[in-house]
């Protein structure tokens, strides 16, 4: 007998009650819309593996990471002709999801999912398939798939909801490497069909592990590889806790040492942290109708100002294009906002601190009138028209955008052209969020984005595994089918 299973845990405490609804959860207590929302999430993050698999950092890790493997390996690179182990398989393409900067988000409680969990059930997924050819150590169909990942899609947003959500930007933790672990390990777990005493070890081991700092959306590149950590180590967990190795009891709501305690520290909130939000209303309120899809390749702070440009531009299309006119740009937003995306960008910039400024988005996009991943190439990053307007404008907290929970993405853009008059336009939300992206937006996107970058057979067959993945028996398939060189969208 498992040693984790001779340790009680308190009935009554949030992480005992998680624990119990993840190892109770069916797929038929899953409501349909909330299936079928899962599979067009799936596709969205699926393309973002396969633009990001060939960027140049992306390049770089794997070189690296590969060079640490064995020849072989038990699980597949996105966009690579090569298998490596599951934990690195997971930190790969983890990274490369999380790549170019569109991929989904949570509304409320900012983190990837998809950079999270399909890596590390991918990788589980392939692993133990190979291993015991899905016999009692593991389920592959569709249907687990489908499970595992609603599962993380809950757990993930409701730990970071106990952290007040998007506050943890504020103090700058890098908030969905903060939650993601806990994510990761509740939906292998889930997939390894471990009980409720191992799901509540590979909680404890995983949060034990998380961490991601803000301050690497400057100069590094490591701020793309944070999220594809939390899918790794929650992974590890998982796997830690099915071999009996005991993790952190009553991990949320422990006061000296506690998860939700230790990353609320000083964060100035009454009070400091809500332990109850880790198991609110599960299976009543589902957690992933509240992940937006992104329309623009850049961070999701920046798309309400995009938003604002180009509400701009339609209203003063002649006005917003005589930059020469212009005296200067003003954009305001709520407190997570200026924090995430509103400090000052200066040359040189590397593609991901232009895709995380909304000064720096905001110029490309009256330059260009789009943002996509062509942006942001490195010959792309030096234009003196985009610095232009990079220089003449501010980025403000407006106090009143941080009052209410409904206000955290609303932006202003005021252009003051030369004679003093002011071109001003204010969004509550982004595109993307109200409304959100229909499920024919995202299958748009995933046929737009992965055009040029796959084979159309290739690229078909993948739609069709995923949107039909209740009928799949093994979906090692998708795995298989994303191993495979593609081409570098910034080439």
């Amino acid at each position: 007998m498992m040693l984790s299973s001779q340790i009680p845990m308190d009935p009554e405490g949030p992480t005992e009650r998680l624990c119990t609804w993840v190892e109770s959860l069916k797929y038929r207590d899953i409501p349909a819309e909330v299936i079928t929302r899962a599979k067009y999430l799936i596709l969205d993050g699926l393309a973002c593996g396969l633009i990001g698999a060939h960027l140049p950092s992306s390049e770089k890790a794997a070189t690296a990471i590969m060079d640490l493997e064995a020849a072989s390996g038990s699980a597949s690179v996105f966009g690579w002709e090569r298998k490596v182990g599951p934990l690195s398989a997971a930190l790969l393409n983890g990274t490369f999801i999380q790549g170019f900067e569109l991929d989904d988000w949570h509304r409320d409680a900012p983190i990837h999912s998809n950079s999270v969990l399909l890596p590390a059930l991918l990788a589980a997924a392939e692993h133990y398939s190979r291993k015991a050819r899905c016999n009692r150590d593991l389920s592959c169909s569709g249907k687990h798939l489908l499970l595992a990942y609603v599962t993380g899609c809950e757990v993930g947003p409701r730990v970071g909801l106990g952290l007040w959500g998007t506050h943890v930007l504020s103090k700058g933790w890098h908030s969905g490497a903060i939650f993601g672990p806990s994510a990761a390990a509740a939906a292998v777990a889930k997939l390894l069909g471990l009980s409720a005493a191992a799901i509540e070890d590979a909680l404890g081991i995983a949060c034990t592990q998380a961490g991601g700092l803000m301050s690497a959306q400057f100069e590094s590149e490591v701020k793309r590889m944070q999220h594809a950590f939390a899918s790794r180590n929650g992974l590890l967990a998982a796997v830690l806790a099915k071999g009996g190795y005991v993790g952190i009891k009553k991990v949320y709501e422990r006061e000296y040492g506690g998860f939700l305690s230790m990353f609320s520290s000083g964060n100035g909130m009454v009070p400091q942290f809500k332990p109850e939000e880790v198991s609110k209303d599960l299976g009543v309120k589902w957690e992933i109708k509240n992940i937006i899809v992104k329309p623009y390749a850049s961070m999701a702070g920046t798309h309400c100002t995009i938003d604002c440009m180009a509400a701009l531009r339609t209203l003063y299309p002649g006005k917003t294009r005589d930059f020469s006119n212009f005296e200067s740009i003003r954009i305001e937003m709520s407190e997570p906002a200026y924090h995430h995306g509103g400090w000052k960008a200066v040359r040189p910039l590397t593609s991901t601190g232009a895709q995380m400024s909304n000064a720096y988005v905001g110029a490309v996009y009256l330059v260009d009138e789009e943002v996509t991943p062509i942006q942001f190439r490195n010959d792309k990053l030096d234009r003196d028209e985009v610095w232009r307007l990079v220089d003449i404008t501010t980025c403000e907290y407006n106090p009143e955008y941080s009052k209410s929970p409904q206000d955290k993405a609303r932006t202003k853009v005021t252009i003051t052209l030369k004679d003093g008059s002011p071109l001003s336009h204010e969004k509550g939300a982004p595109r993307g969020v109200r409304p959100p992206l229909s499920n024919r937006e995202i299958l748009e996107k995933w046929r737009a984005i992965t055009k040029g970058i796959i084979d159309e057979e290739r690229r078909n067959r993948i739609e069709q595994v995923v949107l039909s993945l209740e009928e799949c028996n093994d979906i090692v398939a998708i795995s298989q089918l994303m191993t495979g060189l593609t081409t570098n969208p910034l080439a």
